[in-house]
């Protein structure tokens, strides 16, 4: 096992949406073909996010005393659902990218961030990080950070917070449009499936793009169970303060049924942050090839869904659900 250390590195409708760069018209993808589902997002009382005003009042409710009550959403303790490791496909990447607005390097990832959602029961904090695609408004977490799973429902009020630090928030906050997961997660909580992308509004100090603002992760899917990786997220549980970015570096393996398992010590409040193949530390930037997601028994062990053809059958569903 590694030690823990700071990083010091740095539905069939059409709907209508004013972003920065002018009025869009967005057909919802099948979700029944896919197996893939999204949402609008919506502020707690209902109402969609898809105007400034929506926006506005999503950023103005969390306030610095809600961000800090926010509850650590749990590392799921599950023995999976889906069938036995058997990597299928062809291995496929998408290139990670730098911001275009020339955000300066900090002492930590700034494509990496906080998630705060409302929940049926208050509030909930996790982690995520920006993802590069060819829209770039895409950000990826775990599929419990955006949806209850069986029997529950989605979030609301999700905002994604890059670059987090101990209160300060350098490049700002930005706001989802859509959430989408897994139907397999939706509906039976399968951990196999245990992931989520969100599709963001304009927001940040530029009032840009999230990876033109931030810079995107990359993404590789079908690269086996066995690969070097850095996993990037915010623990706020076991004496972690919750404020500040933590890493862990290691070589997967497959834990169970359809999943990777890493030596990490992190603690609840990291779930969806990146496990990150080819880190890069100057500039912050590497290829997603899991999120967290849950652990078992051991608190020196954590569970991601593998990546296979579901994560990008998935990322093509959110950004075909994307504006331009």
């Amino acid at each position: 096992m590694r030690s823990i250390v700071k990083s010091v590195a740095v539905s069939g409708v059409v709907l209508f949406v004013t972003f920065a760069g002018g009025t869009v018209a967005q057909a919802q993808p099948s979700a029944a073909a896919s197996g893939n589902a999204s949402t609008v997002a919506r502020t707690s009382d209902g109402r969609a996010v898809n105007t400034q005003a929506a926006i506005a009042a999503v950023e103005a409710y969390w306030t610095p005393a809600r961000m800090a009550a926010a509850v650590d959403l749990d590392l799921k303790d599950s023995a999976g659902t889906g069938s036995a490791a058997v990597p299928q496909g062809k291995p496929g990447s998408v290139a990670p990218a730098l911001p275009s607005k020339g955000m300066a390097s900090l002492n930590q990832s700034v494509t990496v961030g906080k998630v705060y959602v409302t929940t049926p029961g208050g509030t909930g904090q996790c982690s995520a990080s920006a993802l590069n695609s060819g829209k770039r408004r895409l950000v990826i977490t775990a599929g419990h950070c955006v949806h209850a799973g069986a029997g529950g429902g989605w979030y609301s009020n999700f905002i994604f917070v890059p670059g987090f630090r101990q209160g300060n928030e350098p490049v700002g906050r930005f706001v989802a449009w859509t959430l989408t997961s897994r139907t397999a997660w939706i509906n039976n909580s399968n951990s196999d499936e245990d992931m989520a992308i969100a599709v963001m509004n304009n927001g940040g100090i530029y009032g840009a793009k999230v990876v033109d603002t931030v810079g995107g992760m990359g993404l590789r899917w079908n690269w086996g169970y066995s690969v070097a990786v850095t996993i990037l997220g915010y623990p706020a549980a076991g004496g972690f303060p919750g404020d500040v970015q933590y890493f862990c570096q290691g070589t997967t393996w497959n834990g169970h049924s359809q999943q990777v398992r890493a030596w990490c010590n992190m603690t609840q409040g990291s779930s969806g942050g990146p496990w990150l193949q080819e880190y890069n530390d100057q500039t912050g930037l590497g290829y997603t090839n899991s999120v967290v997601s849950h652990r078992h028994g051991d608190p020196a062990q954590m569970d991601g869904p593998y990546f296979d053809n579901d994560i990008k059958s998935l990322f093509d569903y959110a950004e075909g659900l994307s504006p331009a």
